[in-house]
């Protein structure tokens, strides 16, 4: 279709056929009608980004854009509709406010008459504003008259859909639309830019489809509890090891465990300790160490206990037995690596040296002593100043000791415990392949985040709503 503006005679094309009542020249911005030069029409420029003649795909149909209106409401808030039509001449608008786009589709005209709700094919759409409204500028082809006379909007919303009744005079166009995500009216008409967002779209959908969301997490919630039924009948915990140790066989060096093996999927190593505390403490270092990858995890666990009177009321902290876990243990072959000391059997603040015969132990304290330790447990504190000169003997045996350190470093001798209350401690290890920890954390975590998806939509509604009279969050009811 060719039309021939009668003002300044410029040629304008459009692929498509259709009575034309109204056109505005996009070259001298004149209105004329059949013809009939009428006024001059102010050019759509601000944030407009398509242009009359221009095409594109929506939902799979190509429209071509026949007219461009801006509309205003007061002084200050405007929007913009591009009028399509696609090739079998079927009429659409692509509004777009504050960023945010509609499409909007004529419909039949419903006979009931709407007020707080509108209903358009089984759905029910709340009232969410009227809006007076004129033209601010235009141009394109129109098949009806041009009307520069008030207009009033009633729009109702139901979610990412809406319906709107535009009345001028007595004249009422009855329409149904739709949110259109930014992304794909880019696409469409291949924008390289789009107004920026402002605020919320009257139809724009919350970020995070939350029935789907719900759908998924119940989905993946049913089959947590089938794998978590499969485990729970298919496999066992048990021991997988036990022993009690003395605490000067682990004082000063590392005890190697025996192996053992853990088999079935990742799982909790769960550990025991106890020891006959008695207003003491003792502290127990593991070492986890799988076999295989050589892989180690370390702990240092205390073990407290103390109790007493305190105006005339009897107190008591701590205990005699410690619980914890490695947990997310692999299956494989493992072993630990054990040392320990406690409350008056510490390890030396210093280094520690032996006599060749085993039979004395030289323990430096760090703060100017050493302890001259006998196979009996028995100890001398001996000062180290003028040592040489003070006690010779020691001296002669120290150096002696010293000198055969550096030939045999890993040499050692036990130092007897004389404590018969508390001699030894305990460990137990048992593999736990049957957990509820996991299951009951990612049970937690998924409701919580369903939770917080629904409080996240409330607001975004609730923000959703701010701008309308018929707020469902506020007092009106219908």
């Amino acid at each position: 279709m060719i039309y021939t503006c009668p003002s300044c005679k410029k040629e304008n094309t459009l692929d498509l056929d259709f009575t034309v009542e109204s056109y505005i020249c996009k070259s001298c911005s004149m209105l004329s009608e059949q013809g009939k030069i009428i006024k001059n029409v102010r050019k759509p420029t601000e944030n407009v980004v398509l242009e009359v003649g221009q095409k594109g795909k929506l939902d799979g149909t190509e429209y071509t854009v026949v007219a461009i209106v801006v509309k205003k409401y007061g002084n200050s808030v405007f929007w913009r509709e591009y009028h399509l039509r696609d090739k079998n001449l079927n009429e659409a608008f692509l509004s777009e406010s504050n960023g945010h786009w509609v499409i909007m589709f004529p419909k039949a005209m419903p006979n009931k008459e709407f007020k707080f709700h509108a209903e358009f094919e089984g759905k029910k759409y709340r009232w969410y504003e009227s809006t007076p409204n004129n033209i601010d500028s235009a141009t394109g082809f129109f098949e009806d008259k041009l009307k520069f006379s008030l207009a009033t909007y009633k729009e109702f919303v139901n979610g990412t859909e809406m319906v709107s009744m535009e009345q001028v005079g007595t004249e009422k166009t009855f329409l149904w639309g739709k949110h259109v995500p930014k992304s794909e009216v880019k696409k469409a008409f291949k924008l390289s830019s789009l107004p920026n967002y402002s605020g919320i779209g009257i139809v724009q959908p919350y970020y995070v489809n939350s029935r789907q969301l719900l759908n998924v997490f119940v989905v993946v919630a049913l089959i947590m509890s089938l794998f978590q039924f499969y485990n729970t009948v298919s496999r066992s915990n048990y021991e997988v090891f036990s022993d009690n140790i003395r605490f000067d066989s682990v004082r000063s060096k590392e005890l190697i465990s025996k192996s053992f093996d853990l088999s079935g999927a990742s799982a909790p190593l769960n550990v025991k300790l106890s020891s006959n505390v008695d207003n003491s403490w003792a502290n127990i270092e593991l070492s986890l160490i799988n076999e295989n990858s050589n892989e180690i995890e370390c702990t240092s666990q205390d073990i407290e206990q103390y109790h007493g009177y305190e105006s005339g009321e009897s107190w008591s902290e701590g205990g005699k037995e410690k619980e914890f876990n490695f947990c997310g243990v692999a299956p494989g072959k493992y072993h630990f690596s054990i040392s320990a000391q406690k409350q008056g059997f510490e390890q030396p603040a210093g280094e520690t040296f032996y006599a060749p015969d085993g039979k004395k132990t030289f323990a430096y304290t760090g703060d100017g002593f050493v302890d001259v330790i006998l196979p009996s447990g028995e100890k001398t504190a001996v000062n180290l100043e003028n040592l040489q000169q003070n006690d010779s003997t020691t001296y002669a045996e120290l150096e002696q000791a010293k000198a055969f350190k550096l030939k045999n470093p890993n040499f050692s001798t036990n130092i007897p415990d004389t404590d018969s209350a508390n001699p030894n401690f305990a460990i137990q290890a048992f593999w736990k392949p049957v957990s509820f920890w996991n299951y009951f954390i990612i049970l937690g975590i998924m409701t919580l985040l369903v939770g917080l998806n629904y409080w996240g939509k409330y607001l975004f509604d609730k923000t959703k709503w701010e701008n309308s009279n018929y707020s469902p969050f506020n007092d009106y009811t219908s």
